[in-house]
């Protein structure tokens, strides 16, 4: 009896003791303005756990050793002493919980040093802490979690473990391609138990090392391709044996969270690495295929995305315009662009040029590719609920200064963001159009009124990624005389625009010299070396605000109309420009955008082949570019005789018609055999053929007659107008999807609509 009642006093007095312990940190934690925490009754995220090393929070070396300091009543009092100097040595504290990017640390002391240097280090690389204070005891309790993450590890057998050291060598070492090959034979013909974390080291050291964006697996009757995606081509880089990647492919879904068993279904996830400190997301995409299933990588390194914006290669004039907006206290700046052309990266800039400690600045994105310090940034989440629309309302609620949104896709988000703007707040988003005159139709189409647009947007910019020569070894190159005429025409009509070439050393009356790729060890013998933007914008002033509220709504030709007066250069000419200064190939400027698209093509000449035009070309498009509609009419007599009656008919109607139905045979063939090509732009010419002839035609009626009794010929036109403007939206939305059997509906109703008299 005696014995248990000893035994029962002691349990009594060390709960005094705690409780006091537990009463005196929560009194000093009141006096200093330091929440206080008790972590007994509090769940431990062992993922934020191990951001700090058992050595940094306890002082201890190893489990052993914290299993002695959690039993610590069980030791002789010098053992006891021995553990509490090392503790006292350490931070004494433990990350208990993480969302995202936020941390919340228990801490003994906020003022001990090996604490703010640990916590100086954590919001180095991205992280937002904020700190609480606890006892002794409670920490103790979290540090017995770092046993389970041990354990966790040591289940995992063979998981994926890159050590920074390694990743840092690589990248020191390899410079070219085949320096990852060589790696990749050698660990290959090794066959040792870390091989897979071997080739996951070289691979990721690798496509850090090159600058990669993706790296692509790509399984194969007998092999599976590697390859990396640099400067936005991807290129071969070795060839793996099936059994090999099967084990590869296991490791990357195990990591990412995915379903080992599930074969049959696309499934994303992601993992981390460390890499100088930083933490380099890498987001995983696996899809089932004919011999296995492929993988594509794609690394966000922060290192890639941090691009200053001095250096996004935006011309002068624009640069400055742009530097103004961004600086004022509300509006709304949207960029435009295809997938992968860069957006994300110019809105980062921009959020790093305008960044100051007293303004409050949140993001909304999907994902978060790039943390910044100071900045509060929400990770969208679809299967919680929390979209675009829902992370622009709650971000509202936090009194910002700046938001950011990864992407506007539907009228509500539109709305808000909008609203926001005209509220004192300055917002940073995307859009999908193709220009930057093609953001204003495709905010009206979401239902935003043209004089609240006209107040809240401040300016749209398009942009497009190419690559740039390598300085190495470029060099100097003939073009084929017409590619030349078509570069001259373009500075040509820039100039009679107003613009002043002048300022970036390039004239039409110029000896024009064009530089093409060569390929040397410094650029991977690939002729570029890097990436640079062609950018557009449209400021939206008093006219083009006046623009918005015509009737009916203004097409994208109407927008970039009214705004050649604001004297900026258009893609095409910021391409030219870059052309002729030697910084990047003809091709590569033609490759993402339409040399050809704004030149007037005269009788008897072509267009050059690389151009998007040219690709459309059937035997019925050559008749139609090789003659010119006033020196060889096509009407028949019957219209001869209705124009000759009727004066006030434009004499080029009959002829225009049938270029329109020619022009819509030739682009429902193409899309028949390239449904994948998005024609959004070829759309928007059609409505605009048909505008005219609306507006120059009076008596456009007699020249057709209406499919169903009882409707006018223009209230049918009117329908087909709108039909081409939900097939514009469509295209521009999804591009890889085939409408020949829509456009073949909208010629048939026209040619239906044909009066006898122009057949």
């Amino acid at each position: 009896m005696v014995k248990y009642l000893e035994v029962e006093q002691n349990k009594l007095i060390s709960d005094l003791r705690s409780q006091e312990e537990e009463a005196l940190t929560q009194h000093i934690a009141d006096d200093i303005g330091v929440p206080y925490i008790d972590l007994t009754g509090q769940t431990i995220n062992t993922d934020a756990l191990k951001l700090i090393t058992i050595k940094v929070a306890c002082g201890m070396e190893n489990l052993d050793e914290l299993k002695k300091l959690i039993g610590i009543d069980k030791l002789s009092s010098d053992e006891q002493m021995a553990l509490n100097k090392k503790v006292l040595e350490s931070g004494e504290m433990a990350t208990f919980a993480m969302v995202g990017k936020k941390l919340e640390i228990a801490v003994k002391s906020p003022t001990n040093p090996i604490t703010i240097a640990e916590v100086n280090r954590l919001e180095g690389l991205g992280y937002q802490t904020n700190l609480s204070m606890a006892s002794s005891r409670s920490l103790k309790k979290a540090w017995g979690r770092y046993n389970d993450i041990s354990a966790s590890e040591a289940g995992r057998g063979g998981l994926l473990d890159i050590s920074d050291e390694n990743l840092q060598e690589i990248v020191t070492n390899v410079h070219k391609d085949i320096d990852v090959e060589t790696r990749l034979k050698k660990i290959f013909e090794e066959k040792d138990s870390h091989q897979i974390s071997k080739i996951m080291e070289t691979v990721f050291g690798s496509g850090i090392a090159l600058g990669s964006s993706d790296v692509h697996f790509e399984p194969e009757e007998t092999f599976t391709r590697l390859r990396l995606r640099e400067d936005g081509v991807l290129q071969e880089i070795a060839r793996i044996d099936p059994v090999i990647y099967q084990r590869l492919l296991n490791r990357v879904k195990f990591i990412s969270g995915m379903k080992l068993t599930d074969v049959t279904t696309a499934q994303d996830g992601r993992f981390t690495i460390v890499y100088k400190g930083m933490d380099v997301e890498v987001r995983v995409a696996v899809a089932p295929g004919a011999y296995n299933q492929s993988i594509v990588l794609r690394i966000l390194n922060p290192e890639g995305l941090a691009v200053d914006f001095e250096k996004l290669g935006i011309q002068p004039k624009l640069f400055k315009i742009l530097e103004r907006e961004i600086s004022k206290p509300n509006g709304m700046i949207l960029t435009t662009g295809p997938t992968g052309s860069g957006k994300t990266t110019t809105l980062y800039s921009f959020l790093k040029k305008v960044y100051d400690p007293g303004n409050k600045i949140i993001t909304i994105e999907d994902p978060i590719e790039y943390h910044l310090p100071g900045i509060t940034q929400e990770q969208v989440s679809h299967e919680k609920g929390f979209d675009f629309l829902a992370g622009l309302r709650a971000a509202l609620r936090q009194d910002p200064d700046i938001i950011m949104v990864g992407e506007i896709r539907d009228k509500e988000t539109a709305t808000i963001a909008v609203n926001a703007s005209l509220t004192g707040h300055m917002v940073f988003s995307t859009l999908h159009t193709n220009s930057a005159a093609g953001t204003i139709p495709r905010l009206l189409d979401l239902g935003i009124q043209p004089g609240i647009l006209a107040a809240a947007l401040t300016v749209s910019i398009a942009q497009r990624l190419l690559r740039k020569l390598c300085p190495a070894c470029k060099k100097a190159i003939e073009l084929e005389p017409d590619k030349m005429a078509l570069l001259k025409k373009i500075v040509e009509n820039a100039e009679r625009l107003g613009k002043d070439m002048a300022t970036y050393n390039v004239s039409s009356s110029m000896n024009m010299v064009v530089y093409g790729p060569v390929g040397c060890e410094k650029c991977n013998m690939t002729g570029f070396k890097g990436r640079v933007g062609l950018y557009e914008a449209i400021l939206t002033d008093d006219i083009i605000a006046k623009e918005m509220t015509k009737v009916p709504t203004p097409t994208e030709r109407d927008i970039k109309k009214a705004a050649e007066h604001q004297k900026i250069l258009t893609m095409i000419e910021d391409g030219v420009v870059k052309i002729l200064s030697g910084l990047t190939s003809y091709d590569e400027v033609q490759e993402v955008v339409d040399l050809s698209e704004d030149v007037q093509v005269t009788v008897g000449s072509e267009l050059p082949s690389g151009s998007a035009d040219n690709k459309l070309r059937s035997e019925d498009q050559e008749r139609i570019h090789s003659e010119s509609l006033d020196q060889k009419p096509l009407r028949s007599s019957a219209a001869s005789n209705l124009l000759s009656t009727n004066p006030d008919l434009d004499s080029s109607s009959g002829e225009e018609i049938a270029l329109l139905v020619d022009y819509l045979k030739i682009l429902e063939d193409h899309q028949k055999k390239n449904p994948e090509v998005g024609i959004a732009d070829k759309i928007a010419r059609v409505q605009h053929m048909i505008i005219s002839l609306l507006e120059n035609n009076p008596h456009l009626d007699q020249l057709f007659t209406s499919v169903n009794p009882g409707i006018v010929v223009r209230d049918q036109i009117e329908g087909l107008m709108s039909e081409l403007k939900t097939l514009e939206a469509d295209q521009t939305q999804n591009p890889n999807l085939g409408i020949a059997d829509k456009i073949a509906s909208i010629r048939n109703t026209i040619q239906s609509m044909r009066s006898e008299v122009v057949k």
